[in-house]
């Protein structure tokens, strides 16, 4: 059984909708109950992965280590294909989470004013951008994965929730749309996102 670190409805999720795609037991741990979480992971980021006496950290080298060890077919064996899927699993997790944690950054650490709203403005139309290379990818099919959801695909599902979190308007397209209503139907992310809420209620009573 694998043991999970994580932050509800962060990018953790996504680690944990792959595990169960993958059939693989694990156990959550939400980061906020952890004292000293730097002695686990000094970044004091999520995810965190343990496999045995393995520590794994970065969301998208955990997703590209269970995937081979697993031997998913969300990591294809043919050159171009196998390439084509790590470049997505990248895209989702070096360009487009950066570009939400961008408004969380903003909402963090600047004043409310003009100068706030111009920056979660910016922010808000360079996510459009993004998510038109996305609506782009899919207009030939309904997945960046092909014909079924990939990592990257769920990784997106997940990033896309960010965004009812601030008061700016991020266009997402009919076609990513599509793909993200479907992952989030799919019974893996709906028992992960289950498991979540049900420890956040356990903290909260």
């Amino acid at each position: 059984m694998y043991t999970l670190y994580y932050s509800p409805r962060a990018c953790s999720l996504a680690t944990q909708v792959i595990l169960r795609e993958l059939g693989q037991q694990v156990a959550l741990i939400n980061k906020s109950t952890i004292e000293s979480f730097a002695d686990i992971n000094p970044v004091g980021s999520i995810p965190v992965l343990l496999d045995g006496e393995k520590t794994l950290t970065e969301g998208a080298a955990i997703i590209l280590y269970l995937l081979h060890k697993h031997r998913s077919s969300m990591l294809p064996k043919e050159a171009d294909d196998y390439q084509q899927a790590v470049q997505d699993i990248m895209f989702a997790n070096a360009t487009v989470h950066p570009a939400y944690s961008r408004l969380f950054f903003i909402t963090q650490n600047m004043s409310a004013g003009v100068a706030q709203t111009d920056a979660m403005k910016a922010a808000a139309q360079h996510l459009t951008q993004l998510w038109l290379v996305v609506e782009s990818r899919l207009s030939k099919q309904p997945f960046l994965g092909g014909g079924v959801p990939s990592a990257a695909d769920i990784l997106l599902a997940v990033y896309a929730h960010w965004g009812s979190f601030f008061p700016v308007e991020i266009i997402i397209g009919t076609r990513a749309q599509s793909m993200i209503s479907y992952v989030e139907s799919m019974e893996s992310f709906q028992l992960a996102v289950a498991a979540e809420q049900s420890q956040t209620d356990e903290l909260a009573s």
